[in-house]
C-alpha cells in the first residue's frame, strides 16, 4: 500500500475557492489511480490537517502531507510541521512533509497563460502597461524569496518587467505596489528581471495572481486598484477540472517526498 496523499490547503469561506481545491485533489486522484488522496485545511474549513494526517498513517502505515500552498511560511513550518512531528512520535507509522507547492517552472508556466487569457480579453498589453506579481506572503524569509524567483522566471518569460508584491507579511504590498507601477511605469529596461522599470505614465497596471484559487487574498487584489488581474493559478472560478499541469506539480511534490 502506497503513503496516502494529504492535500492540505489554507481554507476558505469562499464557495469557489473551495470548489477549486476540490478539483485539484479529484485531478490527482484521476491522474494517479489507487493512490488515497484525502484533503485536509490548516484554517477556516475542518477537518485539520493533524487529524486527517493521523487517521491515514492509522490506515495505511505512511502518509504524505503535500502543501496545496505556492510558498513556505508558517503554516507548513508550524501547523504542518507540527501535525508530522506529532504523528510521527506517536511510534504508529511514518509521516513526512513535501515542499510546498512553489516555486515550479510548471507555475510559471501557468502564470504566463493565465497573462495570455487576459490580453486576449482586455489587451493587446501595451509596452508601457506595467505587470505586477501579488503573492499572498508570508514574514518568513524563504517564502519571499521563492516568489521573487517566480516573478524573475514570468519576467524572462513575458519579456517584461514584473513587479512581485504581497498580500501581507512582506513589502510592498499589493496596493502600494499598483501604485507605484501606476506612477512609474512598466517599460523600460531588460527583461528577466523583477521590479519596477522607472519609465513614465504606464496606461494600464495588469496583476498577476500567484494565488491557488478565489478566497480572502484574491478579493483583497481585486480590490486593490489594478486594471487587469488574471485568473488564479488554479483557473477560472467556472473551471470544473483542475489544470493538468497543476495535478502534475502536486504529484512532483508527493514523488519527491516519497524518494527522499
Amino acid at each position: 500500500m502506497s503513503a496516502v496523499l494529504v492535500g492540505t490547503s489554507h481554507g476558505t469561506d469562499d464557495p469557489a475557492g473551495q470548489a477549486a481545491v476540490r478539483a485539484l485533489l479529484d485531478g490527482v486522484r484521476a491522474a494517479r489511480p489507487g493512490l488515497d488522496v484525502r484533503e485536509a485545511f490548516v484554517d477556516v474549513q475542518k477537518p485539520e490537517v493533524g487529524e486527517v494526517l493521523a487517521g491515514a498513517v492509522r490506515d495505511a502505515g505512511a502518509a504524505v502531507v503535500v502543501p496545496l500552498l505556492l510558498s513556505t511560511g508558517y503554516h507548513v513550518r508550524h501547523d504542518i510541521a507540527q501535525a508530522v512531528a506529532a504523528v510521527n512520535a506517536s511510534d504508529g507509522g511514518v509521516a513526512v512533509a513535501a515542499e510546498p507547492l512553489g516555486p515550479h517552472p510548471l507555475l510559471v508556466d501557468i502564470l504566463a497563460d493565465r497573462y495570455a487569457a487576459a490580453e486576449a480579453a482586455h489587451g493587446p498589453f501595451k509596452s508601457d502597461d506595467a505587470v505586477v506579481l501579488a503573492a499572498a506572503g508570508s514574514s518568513v524569509a524563504a517564502a519571499a524569496t521563492a516568489v521573487e524567483e517566480v516573478t524573475s522566471a514570468l519576467a524572462q518569460r513575458l519579456g517584461r518587467f514584473v513587479t512581485p508584491s504581497y498580500g501581507a507579511g512582506a513589502e510592498p504590498r499589493v496596493p502600494a505596489a499598483v501604485a507605484a507601477a501606476r506612477a512609474a511605469g512598466g517599460a523600460a529596461g531588460a527583461p528577466g528581471a523583477a521590479g519596477s522599470s522607472g519609465a513614465p505614465g504606464a496606461a494600464r497596471v495588469i496583476v498577476v495572481s500567484y494565488l491557488l484559487a478565489p478566497g480572502y487574498f484574491l478579493d483583497r487584489v481585486l480590490e486593490a486598484g489594478a486594471d487587469v488581474v488574471t485568473d488564479p493559478v488554479a483557473g477560472p472560478a467556472a473551471a470544473e477540472k483542475a489544470d493538468p499541469r497543476l495535478v502534475q506539480v502536486v504529484l512532483d511534490r508527493y514523488d519527491a517526498a516519497i524518494s527522499s
